[in-house]
């Protein structure tokens, strides 16, 4: 069982990489269940319907306004657009909503990764997964494509929750062999911007003892490995989704940077 975050740049995917990759691994029988992002295309509806929007501490801040255009990009959008594009590779994929399905349950997250109490609106993190949905698709055959948006414990109301925090949760519920995430950089870096710095391999616990140092984009990252392992995922690989061999590498546990137990 393979969990794999799909977002930033990866998701143009022109040429069809990230598909034929998973149609590739659902060829020799792993199971796949992808959580998407899809940041840049929130930021075009929110600019097209001229509403602006502000992150802390890698979180958007997110009013009901916003998080009708998040839901709607994601759930309406983002993830059956992905779930057509594995189609045409040949994979039987189908796109779930984290909230329609009751798949995702959060509250509202009232602090950012170091601690530091935030208002960050209609933004949740995820306390219970719900893995009923997700493993009836898998037990069809199909490749659940999943958006991050949760249902609040009433189960009423709906929250915006980070794609690597909810990849994190489904992949620790599942207890998946690995967390695959996607990024824009190739891996985690002791010293960013310093490239020779890339991590190949760290432990959990040594990355919780270091945490503190990542900037804002990075820090919802690192702590989606941290909680996918306290879950129950075996291992994750934080990969370039900008490169299209990267993806079929850490299918074959190659390249990235490794967190283990």
């Amino acid at each position: 069982m393979i969990v794999v975050k799909f977002g930033g740049h990866a998701m143009q995917d022109e040429n069809g990489a990230f598909a034929k990759a998973i149609a590739a691994a659902q060829s020799q029988a792993v199971a796949l269940v992808v959580v998407h992002g899809g940041g840049t295309q929130i930021d075009a509806a929110l600019k097209a319907e001229e509403i602006t929007s502000e992150f802390i501490g890698g979180f958007r801040v997110t009013t009901p306004e916003i998080f009708e255009v998040v839901e709607r990009v994601l759930a309406e959008e983002v993830g059956p657009a992905v779930a057509r594009s594995l189609q045409k590779a040949g994979v039987n994929a189908v796109a779930l909503s984290g909230r329609t399905s009751e798949s995702l349950i959060a509250e509202p997250l009232r602090k950012l990764v170091d601690g530091t109490p935030a208002d960050l609106g209609l933004v949740g993190v995820v306390t219970a997964v719900n893995p009923q949905a997700i493993k009836n698709a898998l037990k069809g055959g199909q490749v659940p494509v999943i958006s991050p948006i949760a249902i609040d414990e009433s189960f009423k109301g709906g929250l915006n929750v980070n794609a690597d925090l909810a990849a994190a949760a489904i992949a620790g519920a599942l207890d998946a062999q690995c967390l695959i995430i996607m990024t824009d950089v190739a891996g985690i870096y002791r010293s960013w911007t310093d490239t020779s710095s890339l991590i190949s391999e760290i432990s959990a616990a040594e990355l919780g003892s270091i945490k503190a140092s990542f900037a804002e984009g990075m820090a919802p990252k690192v702590q989606a490995c941290l909680d996918a392992i306290k879950g129950g995922a075996s291992a994750v690989r934080i990969i370039d989704g900008t490169d299209p061999a990267a993806f079929a590498a850490a299918l074959d546990n190659h390249g990235g940077t490794l967190v283990t137990k």
